[in-house]
């Protein structure tokens, strides 16, 4: 399936860059790009995409105030020089950002992550990467690496969540839903608003709780059919 996506950037080459990096990716479909920002919410306005790159730094709206403006807002890639913006990019909760110059291998890796939130089959990358098995969580002005393998399960404590890994839980300023978007569905499921668990960390399941070594954690109606066909999947017998 297709990525539809836009490009916002007021600097030609960084444009040119950009549509040469889209075109390279054939599950990408560039419907447009725009040099000035105010074009770009226009069409935004009237057409649905999947996926917007932005500029940050631009004359008159920036790529912050376009989160701030669009209504109808695409998953967002934030293109920048400047490193500082980093880090409130990612308070904006976007799925990236690219730091120009933007290499190829880095702009795959960045879309990579947007197809995953998207839920879209996209090809695996072609850089000779291999998929990473940890993650970055944020931590007052740092981020820390978490290996997926220790986490056991996470929870979601408003606009916080804790990483509970062997011997201690690491608490991170984000929200539920930005880190399930970034955990494999093939190893995490989501058992209620508050809780996701590992599977490699469940010891049992019933209808209403799960079991992880002596922690008894809730399943919630919404989230019960989604653990049922899980548990079946990986069934042996009746």
């Amino acid at each position: 399936m297709k990525i539809t996506c836009i490009i916002v950037e007021d600097e030609p080459l960084g444009m040119s860059l950009m549509e040469n990096h889209v075109a390279k990716v054939p599950y990408l479909e560039l419907k447009g790009s725009f040099s000035d920002p105010v074009k770009a919410i226009a069409f935004l306005r009237e057409n649905t995409v999947d996926l917007m790159f932005s500029d940050i730094q631009m004359p008159g709206v920036t790529g912050i105030s376009l989160l701030k403006i669009v209504q109808n807002l695409p998953l967002v890639i934030f293109t920048t020089a400047y490193s500082e913006y980093a880090l409130e990019g990612y308070d904006l909760d976007v799925v990236d950002y690219l730091i120009k110059p933007i290499s190829f291998e880095r702009f795959l890796k960045s879309v990579e992550k947007a197809a995953q939130r998207l839920n879209k089959t996209a090809p695996a990358p072609t850089t000779g990467e291999a998929r990473e098995d940890y993650i970055f969580v944020k931590d007052g002005t740092r981020y820390i690496r978490v290996d997926l393998s220790d986490i056991r399960y996470i929870e979601g404590l408003k606009d916080y969540v804790a990483l509970h890994v062997p011997g201690k839980k690491i608490v991170s300023l984000q929200t539920m839903k930005s880190l399930e978007a970034l955990l494999p569905r093939n190893r995490f499921i989501r058992i209620h608003n508050s809780y996701i668990v590992a599977l490699q960390a469940i010891d049992s399941v019933d209808k209403e709780k799960v079991q992880i070594g002596n922690i008894f954690l809730p399943v919630s109606d919404s989230y019960k059919k989604g653990l049922k066909e899980m548990v079946e999947r990986r069934q042996i017998g009746n």
